[in-house]
């Protein structure tokens, strides 16, 4: 299957750590173009308006831009398909305005300390669309310079939302660096990539202050309360981006005697799936493998279900697992390790929300604004 966090450099990259010169740091403060907290959140907020009218199809100005690329960005990436490019535009714009940031950053006095830039190197995913623009925001909105290394998968979202905040703010512009070369002259590094990249990216970085993200998965627990109306909503936890994120759900623990076969009339709306090229190979070959192998699964006609302890089915097959129903509340062991991005269920994550993060929820649980905040040690 496909990583839920693909789109990682390959080792062979060199990455250069080291001190950047001053001389920009002293021209923006000539200039007069300090950018404030505040300054931020208006400049953010301004991108998140631009982003909302393009995801409903407005085709002036910046929005026009980000409603060319929802509708063609499937030509060039199958996997972003419209509906899926548009809702991750719309659930980012969404979160981009001047109450939740304020809120969000209200958490962090040091915000508000006198501190001499960084420049923070940010290794970006590309499976899902719009993935790496928290990572963006977090190093731009704490007053720091980034240099940031696109995913060839999602390349033009992420221009357009830079070149955008350049244009609705100038001092913007000489703070991001978007590029294809070998990373240089930074002090922080954020690095999203998986389980086998992030071995590389630990022996590039292990001089230098990082946060390295690894695979992660989600899961729900159904306790055989929920409402057809939840059932639904859980199906979007599944297949949104098909289940490519960090955040989609790809196993249930359902209790005793729980037929999941009863699922899938929930998610019928989810059945074009099929039609999509990539996830149907994906389908067939999956389904291929178990029945050479003699495995125990049971066809939904565009989602395999197989019983499994492991947290890391292929694409287009949700694995289960069945609890006792004395167990509730019941919490799966692997909660207690790093596999897990969220859970969804009651006294969880409500139904349906998965792939709707807000300003603080960060990936893998760390917080990357106190990491920015943080002083480095004298080297």
């Amino acid at each position: 299957m496909l990583g839920r966090v693909s789109g990682a450099v390959p080792a062979k990259i060199i990455f250069q750590p080291g001190k950047l010169s001053s001389s920009f740091f002293t021209f923006a403060r000539v200039k007069g173009e300090h950018l404030t907290t505040e300054r931020g959140i208006e400049a953010f907020a301004a991108l998140g308006t631009v982003m909302r009218d393009g995801a409903a199809g407005v085709r002036t100005g910046h929005a026009g831009r980000f409603a060319a690329l929802i509708e063609s960005l499937h030509l060039s990436n199958p996997w972003f398909t419209p509906e899926n490019t548009r809702r991750a535009v719309e659930a980012t714009g969404n979160i981009l305005t001047s109450e939740k940031l304020t809120r969000w950053l209200s958490a962090y006095p040091g915000l508000n300390e006198e501190r001499e830039p960084e420049t923070v190197s940010v290794v970006m995913a590309g499976n899902i669309p719009m993935v790496g623009f928290h990572d963006l925001l977090c190093v731009l909105i704490t007053g720091n310079r980034l240099q940031a290394r696109l995913s060839s998968k999602d390349e033009h979202l992420m221009k357009a939302v830079s070149e955008t905040l350049s244009a609705i703010d100038q001092a913007f512009t000489p703070m991001i660096e978007l590029t294809t070369e070998r990373l240089k002259g930074f002090t922080k590094v954020i690095a999203t990539g998986s389980n086998n990249t992030s071995r590389y990216f630990e022996y590039y970085f292990r001089n230098i202050p990082s946060i390295i993200r690894r695979n992660r998965n989600s899961i729900a627990i159904i306790d055989g309360t929920e409402s057809p109306g939840e059932l639904g909503l859980l199906g979007d936890d599944i297949f949104t981006y098909f289940g490519l994120g960090c955040r989609n759900v790809i196993k249930l623990y359902l209790p005793e005697g729980y037929d999941p076969e009863s699922l899938t009339r929930h998610w019928s709306r989810y059945g074009t799936l099929r039609s999509h090229y990539k996830y149907s190979v994906n389908y067939d070959h999956n389904k291929a493998v178990m029945i050479v192998n003699r495995e125990r699964f049971f066809d939904g006609g565009f989602v395999l279900f197989r019983e499994s302890p492991s947290l890391s089915p292929p694409m287009a097959v949700v694995h289960y697992e069945f609890y006792h129903q004395e167990d509730l509340p019941f919490a799966p062991p692997e909660m207690e390790g790093e596999l897990l991005q969220c859970v969804a269920g009651h006294g969880y994550l409500p139904f349906g929300t998965t792939q709707q993060p807000e300003l603080w929820d960060y990936a893998d649980n760390t917080d990357t604004i106190s990491f920015l905040l943080k002083k480095n040690k004298a080297r």
